[in-house]
This record gives structure tokens, sequence and C-alpha cells, in this order.
């Protein structure tokens, strides 16, 4: 990139200049691998629908943050998401689940046994874990109509059911299953080792959007557990609430890491593409497209800040982690679509990083809640009148 343009990061509002130097520090660290060891053989990765498991033990060296990682503030942590999500989503994904969803979930609601014996295996990534609560037939609605369920039996769980769309859940080395439980009928968290009999996996391939994500159907047939496998602070799906607000929020930031590498790729094409004899960014159409491409991922950017404040504060509420993830993939859609279009037919060529940003959006637009129910859970926040059936 040339070096007389002033903004050659996109932090147009200078966001990083609030964080401390040693958060910089950090930050400049792992931008640095994640744009030169992670980014460049994404795409292929993508395509073939493969992770690249060849980097988690580099993964583990890096001074991450998060549950179980290193301590930093909640901007730190967000733009971490943000930057790794810029270079490859799946990537982000893997984070995603594992440090914020299941070593979030064990540190919030786990035992102290399973926090001793499980969290350091996990914080250096030794052991994989992954979170497990859709279902074939039931998302949105799955706190009413979870079919999965757990039966004690003296000593053990026995765990019956189906899940479906479970990321890292391949390879992982746990997976934390949310299950009804068929004596009080509540919805609690268990903890199940994938080598259990009668767990299986079977990786689902057919997706157009996260490819490099090991997505799976997973069985669960009369799969025994011990008793302490259960997380004792999940005594109804209420305790599940902070893991999923935390979870809206990340999606928040992944949101706004997609549309910087969107903005990214889109600069650097049309500043590079020659049309009727000059660059195509001479155009006056194609600077409003990327002035409103990094608008949106701007606004986006300054909603989450002020997010990671209000979690600092402890005054961060559902329906304002809601807010974030409708208006944050709204914004995001928008963005994605005018940079593929930005590429022309090129943008539709698995060749070009575009169409995995485009196609990735669509993941990112539906997981965690689509965006009609983070609407109406807003909706039901600003009326009073709750419009869900």
């Amino acid at each position: 990139m040339s070096s007389d343009i002033p903004y050659p990061e996109a932090d147009f509002l200078g966001v990083l200049d609030t964080l401390s130097i040693e958060e910089r520090a950090r930050f400049e660290t792992l931008r640095r691998f994640f744009q030169d060891e992670v980014r460049p053989d994404s795409v292929d990765f993508w395509r073939r629908g493969e992770f690249p498991f060849h980097l988690i033990p580099e993964f583990a060296k890096l001074p991450m943050a998060g549950v179980g990682m290193e301590p930093a503030s909640y901007l730190l942590r967000g733009l971490l998401i943000s930057e790794i999500t810029r270079a490859d989503l799946s990537t982000g994904i893997l984070f995603g689940v594992h440090n914020e969803l299941f070593m979030g979930a064990i540190d919030l609601l786990g035992s102290d046994v399973q926090r001793s014996s499980l969290m350091p295996d996990l914080a250096s990534l030794k052991k994989i874990g992954a979170f497990a609560l859709t279902e074939p037939d039931h998302g949105s609605d799955i706190s009413r109509s979870i079919q999965t369920t757990a039966t004690r039996d003296g000593d053990e769980w026995v765990i019956r059911g189906e899940k479906r769309w479970i990321g890292n859940a391949t390879f992982a080395d746990y997976i934390l299953v949310w299950a009804r439980d068929t004596a009080d009928k509540e919805i609690k968290g268990f903890l199940v080792e994938t080598t259990r009999p009668g767990f299986r996996a079977t990786l689902i391939d057919d997706k157009i959007a996260a490819r490099s994500v090991q997505n799976a159907d997973l069985v669960f047939d009369d799969v025994r557990i011990p008793f302490d496998n259960w997380l004792p602070g999940t005594t109804s799906f209420t305790r599940t609430n902070q893991l999923l607000l935390n979870s809206r929020v990340l999606v928040g930031w992944q949101a706004t890491g997609l549309q910087l590498a969107a903005f990214d790729v889109a600069r650097a094409y049309v500043l590079e593409r020659q049309a009727f004899g000059r660059p195509v960014a001479s155009f006056q159409l194609v600077q409003e497209q990327l002035v409103r491409m990094l608008g949106n991922a701007t606004m986006s950017l300054s909603l989450m800040v002020q997010l990671a404040r209000m979690q600092e504060e402890g005054t961060i509420t559902m329906d304002q982690a809601a807010m974030a993830k409708a208006m944050c993939t709204l914004r995001m859609r928008e963005t994605v679509a005018l940079g593929r279009a930005m590429l022309a037919g090129n943008g539709i060529s698995m060749s070009y990083e575009m169409a995995k940003i485009f196609s990735d959006a669509e993941a990112i637009y539906t997981y965690e809640g689509t965006y009609e129910i983070n609407a109406l859970i807003v909706g039901r926040a600003i009326t009073g009148i709750s419009a869900f059936g």
C-alpha cells in the first residue's frame, strides 16, 4: 500500500490509540502473525474446506487474550477478535467457540475441580473444546424445544440426542452439551469427552460459508459420563444468559472485522486495477462506495467500543448485546456486497479473497440469533411488548 495514504489500517477514528502501550504492543504482535501467517493461505484452506491445524501450536505461543488466557481489557479482547476475523473468519470461530463459549462456561459455571483440572490444558490449546446447543430441528427456539436429554443413573448421567452446526466438534477433546434433565426438566450443561462410547461427530462439508470451520452433526447414543461432568452452575437455562450475551458481543466484533477485511481487499483491488487508462480508484462512484464500506465498518467499531466500556463497568445488558449483533451484521451485509460488486466478475471467483469474505458474512449474519430474533429482543426492550410467538 502506498506510504502516502494516511489511513493504511482503516482505523479512521484512531481507536487503537486508546489502548495502553502494552496492549498496543500485544495487538501489533497478533496482527502481524495473523496477517502474515494466517491470511495469505486462508483462501486455499477455505476452498478445500480444511482447517490449518498446523497453526494451532503456533497460536498457543501468542499473547492471546480471553478466558484462561493472558488478562486484557474488554476493548483489547474485542479488537483482537475483530483482527483475527479480519484475517480469517474460520480461525476467529475456533477461538470464539473455544475461548469465549467453552472456557467461558467452565470459568463462570463450572466447579473448582473442573476449573483447576481443565483450564491449564485448554488455555495452552493442548485440549480443545466445543459448545453444543443447536439441534437439527431447533435453533432460535432451543430454550423451549430442546430434545437432547440427560438422565441420572446412579453416579452417572446418560446423554441422548442430536446436535447440529457444532464448531470444532470433529477434533475437540470435550463437548459442552446442553441437555434437558429428565428429572426436573431444566436445561443444564454437561462435559462429554469425545472418546466416550456412543458419541459420533460427522463433518458438515456442503457449506458456502465458514468452510474451514469443522462444523459437525453430533449423535449422543446413550453416552455415559460421570455425575461430576455436570457443570454445577447450570441449574436452568437462564444461567447461560451471560454466555449468550458475551457470544453476541463477540459476533459484533466478528462482523466489524469482516467489514475491515472487505475494505482491505476492495481498496487494494481498485488501486491496482486499471480501466479506461487509469486506476479504478480514481472514479467518483468507486470512491463513494469505498467510503460507504469504511463508514459502515467505523460505525460498527464505534458501537463495539462503547459495548466494551459497558462490559468493563458491568452494566451491559442482553438487549444491548442483541442490538450490536443485529446492527453490526446488517451493516456488514451491505459492506461485503459493495466489496464484491467492486471486484465485478472477479468478486465471485474463489481465487479472490472477496468471494470468501462475501460468503462468510452469511454465517455471521445467521449464527448466535438471526437478525430478526435479535431485532425482536431489542424491540421488546424499547416497547415493553414481546412480539415472540
